[in-house]
């Protein structure tokens, strides 16, 4: 095999060089040409990927893609749809123009393609940049200080996706369905089936008439008749910017075997290994589940002065209730539990549910500016407390309490997850609820929780529409 180097820019704007033998041209080549023929491109005929949806993850999965493939122009197109018109305010524009003059690969790169001077007339105030305008340079909104690669940008949702190939659900779980039901719209014609990779992380709650779980890869389905053998789910302990300075991360992408096999070879690079699992809804829930936990733990750090201490009783308490739940979720949950702690790890130390957290207690951010939240995007474990609180009420999946030998809805038994719903959804208690929970003298000891769990016939599959 023949190595290659090449430069990427380092997490402080300086260039490394990579050397590795996966960055032969020959290798990424044979990867992009097995996929083609599994799609069935014919030759001269490029394969069509597109991202919905440009909010961190979302972006930097795309231009993940387009630093490995893009330069096969003849064999692979790469493009990336977001709404137009979203406005970049002067604060963001005069940080947007910091973070340009303090990269000299990213100086270098504006000047030559003239593109500079918007940026030092959208400074003075003399110009306004566009979200859609400065993504086509590399850069997206809720990720100012990750300059990315230069991107196709598509403001015409029909444009963007109506032959596409590959589709990148990279919207929030909030908009999913809203969204895939437009796209459904300029679907009706086709012949090919798409292969559709979701990388959301939230749910809904279905109460009626069986209570049950509904995940994006789900909503996908429901608003477009695609095959869910053609969806997907990827997820990991990944944080955005992090994977895009070339940290080493991995993942896992959940589905069928005839797509998440190839697509985890396609999918992985020399700092990015990719994984495949066939439990697609297990996985996707657990994506979820770990962001209702984080936002109480940035409110912990925050309400306790960043204590080690009481951030570690929360944690202990917290990943006792996520166990208890995934015994619900799943027949086998100790094959989850790795997954499901990384993830939940990565969140609390760096994730923007932790940090939602945080800024609520501080009170730098109000309820009342809703769960979309600017330079950040939507805080997705906010419709999640909510999803998961409901779910968990229902009389019909009560369990036995030991102590009190009669039933009781899962939820009595997950007193933060109750505490959380108390202050985010109903808002009956305030912030500093969180420590008067832990602080409770009649909270179980976690150990006690997962063992109530491991005791009884425990299983709900029809949580996730599972006979």
């Amino acid at each position: 095999m023949v190595s290659s180097t090449r430069e990427v820019p380092s997490s402080n704007g300086s260039l490394l060089l990579l050397h590795s033998p996966y960055s032969s041209n020959g290798v990424v080549e044979e990867k992009l040409d097995e996929l083609r023929r599994l799609v069935g491109k014919s030759e001269g005929e490029p394969l069509k990927i597109v991202g919905v949806g440009a909010g961190a993850w979302g972006s930097v999965f795309t231009a993940l893609l387009q630093d490995a493939y893009g330069h096969l122009r003849s064999k692979v197109q790469i493009r990336i749809w977001r709404r137009a018109g979203r406005a970049v305010d002067k604060s963001t524009a005069e940080h947007l123009f910091e973070v340009i003059n303090s990269r000299e690969d990213v100086l270098r790169r504006l000047i030559q393609r003239c593109a500079y001077l918007k940026y030092v007339e959208a400074r003075l105030g003399d110009r306004t940049l566009y979200a859609d305008e400065i993504l086509r340079d590399g850069f997206c909104l809720n990720m100012i200080d990750t300059p990315l690669c230069p991107i196709k940008v598509v403001t015409n949702l029909q444009e963007a996706v109506w032959d596409a190939d590959i589709v990148i659900n990279g919207v929030p779980s909030t908009e999913t369905r809203e969204v895939f039901e437009e796209i459904s719209r300029y679907w009706n014609e086709r012949i090919s089936v798409p292969v559709i990779i979701s990388l959301a992380k939230g749910i809904e709650a279905s109460l009626g008439p069986n209570p049950r779980i509904v995940t994006p890869t789900q909503m996908i389905n429901q608003a477009t008749g695609i095959p869910i053998e053609n969806i997907l789910y990827l997820g990991g302990p990944n944080i955005a910017s992090e994977i895009y300075n070339k940290e080493y991360a991995n993942a896992r992408i959940c589905g069928a075997e005839k797509w998440r096999k190839p697509l985890a070879k396609f999918l992985r690079q020399p700092h990015f290994i990719v994984w495949d699992n066939s439990d697609l809804v297990t996985h996707e829930v657990m994506g979820g589940l770990k962001n209702v936990y984080a936002i109480g733990a940035g409110m912990v750090a925050a309400l306790t002065n960043e204590s080690a201490t009481s951030k570690a009783v929360y944690f202990a308490h917290c990943t006792s209730e996520m166990i208890f739940i995934t015994h619900l979720l799943a027949k086998e949950p100790e094959k989850l539990a790795g997954p499901l702690l990384a993830d939940t790890y990565v969140t609390l130390l760096k994730g923007r549910n932790a940090w939602y957290g945080q800024m609520i207690a501080k009170g730098q951010l109000s309820l009342d500016m809703g769960d979309s939240i600017k330079g950040k995007g939507t805080i997705q474990g906010v419709s999640a407390v909510g999803a998961f609180y409901e779910l968990l009420s229902q009389s019909s999946l009560n369990v036995m309490d030991p102590e009190e030998n009669k039933p009781i809805a899962p939820v009595e038994l997950c007193p933060i997850l109750k505490t959380l719903y108390k202050v985010l959804i109903s808002r009956e208690l305030p912030t500093g609820a969180i420590l008067q929970a832990l602080r409770d003298e009649t909270m179980k000891d976690p150990r006690e929780r997962i063992e109530i769990a491991q005791s009884q016939a425990f299983y709900r599959p029809s949580l996730l529409g599972l006979p």
